[in-house]
């Protein structure tokens, strides 16, 4: 069939999936979170008081900043990239937990559980041969 043909542009079908998703969660996400400063860090980690956790949220919204900013640079230039991705799903995990405990229906967490689908499922396929992580001699996937 011809559509398997594609079979050949896997890694760089991999490369434009990183890139997108990673610059998305650069610009759309991390970015915003980490300039809202102490007070959206504290709003953000208040997100893990649904799993039991409500000490230190500034703390925790912090991290999930970074989980986001530089985690979308790593996922961009595949750098650690399962180590990264596994932080990643972890934080849109918390933050799906967040809107279904919150109330917010399926509408509103859908877009963090498909991102925690997405990264469990490059947690399995690795980030391709066009990565940094690949061009040191770690995995490639």
């Amino acid at each position: 069939m011809i559509l398997n043909s594609l079979d050949r542009y896997r890694d760089f079908g991999l490369l434009l999936l990183r890139v997108g998703i990673g610059g998305m969660f650069v610009v759309a996400h991390g970015w915003s979170k980490i300039l809202g400063g102490p007070e959206m860090w504290e709003n953000v980690g208040g997100a893990m008081g649904h799993l039991g956790i409500t000490f230190f949220p500034v703390f925790w919204g912090f991290m999930a900043a970074c989980a986001e900013f530089f985690g979308g640079l790593a996922l961009i230039v595949g750098f650690l990239f399962r180590p990264t991705v596994v932080l990643m799903g972890f934080t849109m995990a918390v933050a799906a937990t967040h809107h279904l405990a919150s109330g917010d229906g399926l509408a509103l967490a859908s877009h963090a559980l498909k991102m925690a689908i997405l990264f469990g499922s490059l947690i399995l396929i690795g980030p391709g041969r066009y990565s940094l992580d690949a061009r040191l001699g770690r995995s490639a996937g």
